[in-house]
């Protein structure tokens, strides 16, 4: 059979995609831009506790409810539209938060900061399989995307504390406006527009059950990383799952859905974004401890132990250049599972982590665990976009992000509640005598806790507190990594099993004839 090759992307959607990987890398930062400069917006706003909590995790909560129905938005009014109406809004947004007065203000000026990420980052993802229809092309574009969207977490903070340096608090949100401008006025100019034809109006009901079934479950989820198995977390995931069951006995019903559930009958869409998912899972999980590990462990400012989280961004990028030179020549299964696998190895380094070993060992450690993660990430979301047909791009693009967002609260849940609990074990019963049961309760509960305890005693019982709690902290990483090495190495094998004839394609329902045993 003679196939047509895919038109070749030319300069024009290689400068769309710079214009596209800028707003992708400042969604990412802002979700952790903020970590420095909690001192200083707390000495000037003084939020209470709660508050706090809502200032930092309110954009991350909305940004992940909102995607499913932006997604399948964008697809209807156009994705560029949308893109460009986010693009204005966050710019607001951020200006407001920027010189917010109150907490109560940039609790709400961080929340519409969330809503507008989520037209913005399923509809940067959408437009690249607009762009780019040469699958190499389109692995590359994708690879840059992931570059930026996984790097973004990490200069987030070195941003802050470069802004910190020089001005007050709000200059962290300032930094947003350039590159929104730059969007709207490049955008028009240099990005398509694409919308699927003859589509009806957005189920409002069906949207309002996708944004409380994601913000339950994942509420619930960071609930349960930060405080401990509880009922109220509980109830709250069971309440978000069963909104969500809600959701998808609505969509089936409905002539024309918000989601369309005919994307998961695809074999090749539900097992990379499950691929993914773990891959993301297992990142997450062990950098819940990796952060603290750092500065609580080995006493490193934030600042410092910014610097030494930015190989975990080189590895991002190392990782995404060599993965677009090994598809020349292996199939893509087979590079995600040696990437897991590599992975694995990185994780069984960072096991063997002690509250004395050489940082090198644990920067080396994280940039080995990037680097692996990365084909994953880049393959996973080429093998699910590029199942969807193209009208649907906006839509599996938003369930992939979605995925994201569900690994990491999970990640951070799961396998943070059991280095947790391992924590809790080894201090339980070891403080050393002479701790007040105020401090030992704080020391029990999470090392932030013993830290600040330890920093009000006398020398010799803070130190033997700070021994103790570290010892125990570091026992919690090192058996959260033995469990992500273990995860890695089995979606290793799942990956090689059940993806072995996947590969990116411009016609997926050809490819899936053809996994499923059928000849083109």
């Amino acid at each position: 059979m003679t196939t047509v090759a895919p038109p070749r992307a030319g300069r024009r959607e290689w400068i769309g995609l710079a214009v596209l990987a800028l707003p992708t890398l400042l969604l990412s930062m802002d979700l952790s831009v903020l970590y420095l400069a909690v001192p200083h917006l707390s000495a000037d706003l003084r939020p209470s506790g709660a508050q706090l909590l809502w200032i930092m995790d309110i954009y991350g909560f909305l940004m992940a409810g909102f995607l499913v129905m932006m997604g399948t938005l964008g697809d209807r009014i156009g994705r560029r539209r949308l893109l460009l109406t986010g693009a204005a809004a966050f710019g607001a947004a951020s200006a407001l938060a920027a010189f917010a007065t109150s907490p109560e203000m940039l609790i709400a000026t961080r929340a519409l900061l969330g809503i507008a990420g989520a037209t913005l980052a399923p509809s940067t993802l959408a437009l690249l399989r607009t762009m780019f229809h040469d699958p190499k092309q389109r692995t590359a574009a994708i690879g840059v995307w992931t570059v930026c969207f996984s790097a973004g977490s990490v200069l987030g903070p070195l941003a802050g504390g470069a802004l910190l340096a020089h001005f007050w608090w709000g200059s962290v949100f300032l930094a947003g406006i350039p590159v929104m401008l730059l969007l709207l006025v490049l955008g028009p100019v240099l990005l398509p527009e694409h919308r699927e034809s003859g589509a009806g109006s957005v189920d409002l009901a069906s949207a309002a059950m996708s944004v409380v079934a994601v913000l339950g479950v994942i509420y619930g989820m960071k609930d349960i990383a930060t405080h401990g198995l509880g009922l109220p977390s509980l109830l709250t995931i069971v309440g978000g799952v069963a909104v969500g069951a809600l959701f998808v006995r609505r969509q089936r019903r409905l002539t024309d859905p918000l989601l369309d559930l005919g994307l998961f009958t695809s074999p090749r869409f539900g097992s990379a974004l499950g691929i993914m998912g773990l891959a993301v899972l297992v990142m997450s999980g062990t950098l819940f401890f990796v952060a603290q590990y750092l500065q609580l462990v080995r006493g490193l400012s934030p600042l410092r132990a910014g610097l030494w989280m930015v190989p975990m961004a080189l590895g991002v990028v190392v990782g995404a250049v060599t993965t677009a030179q090994l598809i020349r020549r292996i199939r893509p299964p087979f590079v995600m599972g040696a990437g897991l696998l590599v992975s694995c190895g990185a994780f069984v380094a960072l096991s063997q982590m002690e509250t004395d070993s050489p940082v090198g060992l644990f920067a080396a450690g994280v940039f080995c665990m990037s680097f692996g993660v990365a084909p994953v990430m880049i393959l996973g979301l080429e093998l699910a976009v590029g199942s969807a047909p193209p009208e649907r791009a906006g839509a599996a693009s938003s369930v992939a992000e979605t995925v994201q967002e569900f690994a990491l609260g999970l990640g951070i849940a799961a396998v943070g509640s059991i280095g947790t609990a391992v924590y809790r074990s080894d201090v339980d019963g070891a403080l050393p005598a002479g701790v007040p049961a105020d401090a030992a309760r704080a020391a029990e509960d999470t090392i932030g806790g013993a830290v600040h305890a330890a920093g009000e005693l006398s020398g010799a019982t803070g130190d033997a507190l700070l021994a103790v709690t570290r010892a125990a902290f570091t026992h919690g990483l090192q058996t959260a990594a033995t469990l992500c090495a273990v995860l890695a190495a089995v979606g290793a094998l799942v990956t090689v099993t059940v993806l072995r004839n996947a590969r990116p394609a411009e016609h997926p329902a050809e490819e899936e004839a053809e996994a499923l045993g059928g000849t083109s």
